[in-house]
């Protein structure tokens, strides 16, 4: 049987290029739940054991935080529009490792939404500044 070998903390970004209004707290949830378990300030310990057993129920590495995250923002604001940009980042802090652990996934909203509904990955991304300077 596997077991937990440790823990990561991590710190998710994501960054929406739009006319369209949308609610921090909105895009804080969609980051929050791209990850494993939710981070807390301050728990007592029976909170701890069930946060860390979650954590190890739903393993997420750093790629998969980031596709939660786009998948999840298409999801909440399905009005983008094929030119919009979204741009997902998550770094995980190592414990045992002396590197950090990051992804990082961006592109206009088109080309995301037809990756992620052919499986396929696109030719090509739009960078940010690409997409900025258009």
């Amino acid at each position: 049987m596997p077991l937990a070998t440790h823990n990561q903390r991590g710190r998710g970004t994501l960054y929406v290029g739009t006319s369209t209004a949308v609610n921090a707290e909105q895009l804080a949830d969609v980051v929050e739940h791209s990850m494993s378990a939710p981070v807390y300030a301050l728990l007592k310990r029976p909170d701890e054991l069930f946060v860390v057993e979650h954590a190890h129920l739903q393993p997420r590495f750093v790629e998969d935080s980031v596709r939660y995250s786009i998948a999840g923002a298409l999801e909440r604001y399905p009005s983008l529009g094929d030119d919009d940009f979204l741009l997902a980042r998550q770094v995980n802090f190592e414990t045992i490792h002396d590197h950090d652990v990051v992804a990082e996934r961006y592109g206009t909203v088109g080309e995301l939404r037809r990756e992620l509904e052919s499986g396929e990955p696109a030719a090509a991304h739009t960078e940010l500044r690409t997409w900025l300077s258009a």
